[in-house]
């Protein structure tokens, strides 16, 4: 009887936490502002997310290619044992997730470690390759940039995990402290746009993206999205988080000028006319670059978690020919493997 009662007290207490994360608590309180209504955010450019009508009709149409099950990681992983004053190291761990050393700093971006991008352990996207680097081997963790509340950006696990063994302080979007705190996440500053906190000897701006938020049928566009500029020392570091393309690049670049690093996401594109809005194509991330100057930029969010309908190999076959029509060299816009660290020297 015991063997038989285990299991099904193990779905229970999963079905109850899946709720929870769903609930993705009380949203955002506060005074109406041109992207917020009082009750919920918008865009400065075009809608915040797609009906219900428009999901369906996706699902009923998709097309969508076939993934590998599973694909072995190829690089391995060369952390720095120090750095020089403004040098950068970045490893990419997997999808949107990169550590990102500093001088006496390091950062995780929107870190995701679970199996799946999805309120339960049974069902959702699976991912079909390992973090190239495994939690246990992360160093010391100060700052957390986390971008919204979607599934393959805010992993509970992964976070309660990270507040238990490094104690970072998690930097977000207006909004999503209180859920975070609620699961045990409890050092964490909220932004509006364009809103500046300290955080771990660094500056942390929260930059406009072309987004939206929800974690299940209730709550929808309650917390607010975006993305991060990071300053450390002479260092500027853009982290866009999700977005569609939109006039936002430009505007970063007219604050803070030109930015040595752009971390720029690249995959979850197709079909364009459902994604277009909140997911860039590889040209559309170039285009990007180029409106924020980037020294050099690096692609994510591609590759572990099949979302939409492209191919695996797809965003990078297509930057690759985006960078080619807009003149942007390999150098410019690079790609790491998975487990791969790069260093690159300071302004």
């Amino acid at each position: 009887m015991r063997t038989l009662l285990r299991p099904l007290g193990e779905l229970v207490t999963g079905l109850y936490a899946a709720r929870r994360s769903m609930i993705g608590g009380p949203g955002h309180q506060g005074p109406r502002s041109d992207h917020f209504d009082g009750r919920v955010f918008r865009n400065a450019v075009g809608g915040a997310g797609k009906s219900f009508g428009e999901f369906w009709r996706w699902q009923r149409t998709r097309r969508p290619k076939t993934w590998p099950r599973w694909v072995e990681n190829v690089a391995t992983p060369a952390l720095p044992a120090s750095l020089a004053g403004g040098e950068v190291a970045l490893s990419f761990v997997n999808h949107i997730t990169f550590l990102v050393q500093f001088a006496g700093l390091n950062v995780l971006t929107d870190p995701v470690y679970s199996e799946r991008a999805s309120p339960f352990r049974f069902a959702g996207p699976r991912r079909v390759r390992a973090p190239g680097i495994a939690f246990d081997s992360l160093p010391p963790i100060q700052l957390v940039l986390l971008s919204h509340n979607h599934y393959d950006h805010l992993d509970l696990a992964t976070l309660r995990q990270l507040a238990a063994t490094h104690r970072p302080c998690v930097v977000t979007g207006l909004g999503n402290a209180a859920f975070l705190r609620e699961h045990g996440i409890g050092d964490v500053v909220e932004l509006d746009w364009w809103q500046t906190t300290p955080a771990a000897g660094a500056a942390v701006t929260f930059t406009p993206a072309r987004h939206w938020s929800g974690r299940g049928l209730r709550g929808r566009n309650r917390t607010l999205w975006g993305g991060f500029v990071l300053r450390h020392g002479a260092t500027r570091l853009y982290f866009a988080g999700d977005t569609g393309y939109g006039p936002h690049f430009a505007d970063i670049r007219r604050r803070y000028g030109e930015v040595n690093i752009a971390l720029l996401p690249i995959g979850a594109y197709a079909p364009r006319w459902f994604m277009q809005e909140q997911h860039m194509d590889p040209d559309d991330a170039v285009r990007a670059h180029v409106d924020l100057g980037a020294r050099t930029s690096i692609a994510t969010h591609f590759g572990c978690f099949q979302l939409t309908d492209e191919a695996i190999d797809a965003p990078v076959l297509e930057l690759a020919a985006a960078r080619d029509r807009h003149g942007v060299t390999e150098q410019r816009f690079q790609v790491l493997e998975v487990g791969e660290t790069r260093r690159y020297a300071g302004p």
